[in-house]
Parts: C-alpha cells; sequence; structure tokens
C-alpha cells in the first residue's frame, strides 16, 4: 500500500498532514483518540475512513480517532514504532517482512480482500500469458514494495526465473514507459495503473499474477502487538468503524465522493473528479469478499502461504509465524 499511492504524487503535491478527529458525545466520558496512519497522500482509496468519521461511525463504535496521511519520505512503520499512530494500513507482505526484522506489528482487520497487483501489456501485445513473458523487459518501480513481491509470485506462477526476463527499475513511470515502448510490461495495480491507463484511452490487457489464491495478503489495518494486547477494546471499536466506513462506501460511492471531497483537494476540478470515480469504482470489488460481504475476517491459511512464499523467496530473514503476525480477535 505504501508503493501504491506514492505514484500519484506527480498528479497531487498537496498532501494533509492530518485531520481532525470527532468529539466525544455530549455529556459523555472522553473517548480513546488513536491515530491511524494512511499512507501519503488522501486518495478515495481511503474514502472508508473519511466516511467513517463523517458519519460518526467511530463515535459510534466506542472511539474518536484522528486520521493522519503519512510524509513523502517517511517510512511506513516509523510512526506506528514509535508511538506517533497507534493505526496503520499497509500490506500483510509487508507487516511479515518489518516482522523479520525486529517490528512487532500484528494486523487486527482486512482492508482489501483481493490482492490488486498485475502484469499490464499493450492490448496489441503478443505476451497473452505469463509464460509468455519470457524474453521480455518488465518495467517495475524498483525491487522492494508489493509490485516487486507480485512480479516474483508472477514469475513462479509461470515456471520462470529472473534470468528468464529483464527486469527494468523505471521508477514510478509505468503509463510512461509501456506508452512508449520503453518495456514490453509493467507491474501495476488495478485501482490505479490500469484506471491511468483507460483515462488515458491507452488500450491494455491485464494478467492476473497466479492462478487461484495468491500468496499474498495486501492492504489491511495493523498495529502492535504490544498495543492490541493493551488495549483489545480500542482495537475492536476502530476496526468496527473503519467497516461501517466501507460498507457504506460500497452501498452508496456517491456519497464517498461527497466526502472524499473534503480530503482530497483535486476532487473539486473535472479531471480530479473523473479519475477519483474510476478509482472508486475499481477499489469497491477489493473491499469485499466472496458474495460481496464486507468483513475484516483474515484468511489464516492464505497467511501461512505467504509466510511460507515470502521466506522461500528470501523476502524475510526467515518464516515468520503467521499466527503471530495476524489475529481474527478484534472482529
Amino acid at each position: 500500500m505504501k508503493r501504491l499511492l506514492l505514484v500519484l504524487i506527480t498528479a497531487l503535491t498537496v498532501a494533509v498532514a492530518g485531520c481532525s478527529s470527532a468529539p466525544a458525545p455530549s455529556g459523555s466520558a472522553a473517548l480513546a483518540a488513536p491515530t491511524i496512519g494512511l499512507s501519503y497522500i488522501p486518495n478515495v482509496q481511503f474514502s472508508p475512513f473519511y466516511v467513517a468519521m463523517a458519519d460518526g461511525s467511530y463515535t459510534k463504535a466506542g472511539v474518536s480517532p484522528t486520521l493522519r496521511h503519512h510524509g513523502v519520505s517517511e517510512g511506513l512503520f516509523n510512526a506506528l514504532t514509535t508511538g506517533g499512530e497507534q493505526f496503520v494500513v499497509a500490506g500483510g507482505d509487508e507487516v511479515l517482512q518489518a516482522r523479520s526484522q525486529g517490528m512487532n506489528l500484528v494486523t487486527v482487520a482486512a482492508y482489501y480482500h483481493a490482492y490488486p497487483v498485475q502484469i499490464i501489456v499493450p492490448q496489441s501485445s503478443p505476451i497473452t500469458s505469463l509464460t509468455a513473458l519470457k524474453g521480455h523487459t518488465i518495467g517495475l518501480p524498483g525491487k522492494y514494495g508489493e509490485s516487486w513481491f507480485a512480479l516474483l509470485v508472477a514469475l513462479k506462477s509461470a515456471g520462470l526465473t529472473e534470468a528468464d526476463v529483464s527486469i527494468k527499475e523505471i521508477g514510478y513511470t509505468q503509463q510512461a514507459a509501456l506508452t512508449n515502448g520503453k518495456v514490453d510490461a509493467i507491474v501495476g495495480f488495478s485501482n490505479n495503473d490500469a484506471v491511468q491507463f483507460a483515462l488515458a484511452g491507452t488500450a491494455i490487457r491485464s494478467l492476473p499474477i497466479a492462478t487461484g489464491t495468491v500468496p499474498l495478503v495486501s492492504a489491511s489495518l495493523v498495529t502492535t502487538a504490544d498495543y492490541a494486547q493493551a488495549h483489545p477494546d480500542v482495537v475492536k471499536s476502530v476496526v468496527a468503524g473503519t467497516l461501517a466506513g466501507v460498507s457504506s462506501v460500497v452501498a452508496d460511492q456517491n456519497h464517498a465522493l461527497a466526502v472524499s471531497g473534503t480530503y482530497v483537494p483535486d476532487l473539486g476540478t473535472p479531471a480530479g473528479a473523473k479519475a477519483a470515480q474510476a478509482t472508486l469504482a475499481a477499489t469497491v470489488p477489493l473491499w469485499t469478499a466472496k458474495g460481496g460481504v464486507v468483513s475484516g475476517k483474515l484468511d489464516a491459511a492464505q497467511w501461512a502461504a505467504m509466510a511460507d512464499f515470502m521466506a522461500q523467496q528470501g523476502l524475510t530473514t526467515s518464516r515468520q509465524d503467521p499466527n503471530l503476525a495476524m489475529s481474527n480477535a478484534f472482529n
């Protein structure tokens, strides 16, 4: 998730350092006021949090949080591990990698239920399957984060190795690099890069990185194990309020766009509104589990498969115990 939104910086440079939390109900005791970290710039991909604040879902759940967007150069977990934040939205795969580096993190709810990273090629490309990537150049921001993890899954799914393809680190220039033919394929996000290509009128083909379940977990709600142990009721309230926000967004995208306009500066422009609407429509399927159900439940089997895959690929220093990295106790 950290890497997903950094690509949008060139399109929007105004960042919001933080947003005021809703006040405690009149006559009631002060509610716990944790800070929820959201990666980088405001975007409709965070609309469930904006809506939960605007609709009072958090206060109804018994908590009065502050939303905080990270600085561009800030580490994903820096504020969480130093106490500046109590929650952050991050990939489950990023959590396992951080745990292998000594950070005692725990994922307490799912945010995305599908991994949004794809291999994207021009519609006219002869690459119609992952195996056809052999001998071709693939562009991605760098050998880190969810794009890199996803490419490794794609190569393994195709029975290929890194030596079978040419991997080019292109920064956050995927759209230009593919359009101009500098690479044959890119690693991109279904609710970001694919949307940007569509808005630009560029015909593309998206290839899933695996058949069946992807052994990676994307955006999730994360805290520290110490905080979860010390404040279980607060964690449950934040999870409940966030899921209420997700339910509201899934049910009424127009309401989500209207609320997001108070957080996302460029939604007031025609181009910004069009891009936000397209991004939101592409993100809604990620927020729901099978059958379109809104749920924060984490899939223990998928976490175990991810722990195996990341250890095998050397993405973690050792196999991380998924039972310590995730918990459904707060849903």
